[in-house]
């Protein structure tokens, strides 16, 4: 049996808008967004060029009762969050001066780690060789979507101004590498880890 007949779908997990994000209330259905990859959204009309600073909080390991993390390991959870971390801090410094003091003209930003999906051993990259796993992985990459058992990460962004608290832009995401991201398919973490590399570089594209 194929690698894609044993498990197709398996590995697709729909985000949720986390009842206890901050600001789960304000959060609505992305209709904007076919990709799935913004299912959630809620935004203000914002000039970001104004804004030159940034100051990224600690990230946040959502314990919330619907999170997404099935039966993660705790180590697993903290090594996702340093890894986001060190790749959102290195996207925002590319295009904002990174500062620790509240001030005018800084975006404060808020990311809270919110579920993951690990890579299933050995078929998902078996399935991107397996002659129907590679018919379904041709589809999922012509539209963006999602490769047959890869993992994927899904976090939720708020992004405030500094200066006065008041919430500009936040978000639900779920991430994932392009289906045929072979070094995204071995070990467990590495598609998640692709999923916040993704996340970082498109947060940082659409604050142009």
């Amino acid at each position: 049996m194929t690698a894609a007949a044993m498990c197709a779908g398996c590995n697709t997990v729909t985000p949720v808008a986390y009842s206890e994000v901050t600001s789960a209330r304000l959060l609505a259905s992305n209709t904007a967004d076919a990709s799935g990859r913004v299912p959630y959204r809620y935004a203000t009309t914002t000039d970001w060029r104004s804004y030159d600073k940034v100051i990224l909080e600690p990230i946040v390991i959502y314990r919330g009762r619907d999170h997404q993390f099935g039966d993660m390991s705790e180590s697993d959870k903290a090594k996702l969050s340093a890894y986001m971390r060190t790749r959102f801090q290195q996207a925002l410094a590319s295009r904002f001066q990174p500062v620790t003091q509240r001030g005018p003209n800084t975006l404060r930003v808020r990311l809270t780690l919110t579920g993951a999906v690990t890579n299933t051993p050995v078929l998902g990259t078996a399935s991107r060789f397996d002659l129907a796993g590679a018919v379904y992985n041709g589809v999922q990459s012509a539209r963006d979507g999602e490769g047959l058992l890869t993992g994927s990460v899904f976090y939720a962004a708020e992004l405030f101004d500094a200066a006065s608290g008041r919430l500009l832009n936040a978000f639900v995401s779920k991430q994932y590498p392009a289906p045929y991201d072979i070094s995204a398919s071995v070990g467990a973490l590495s598609a998640a880890q692709a999923g916040i590399d993704k996340g970082a570089d498109a947060l940082v594209a659409e604050l142009q």
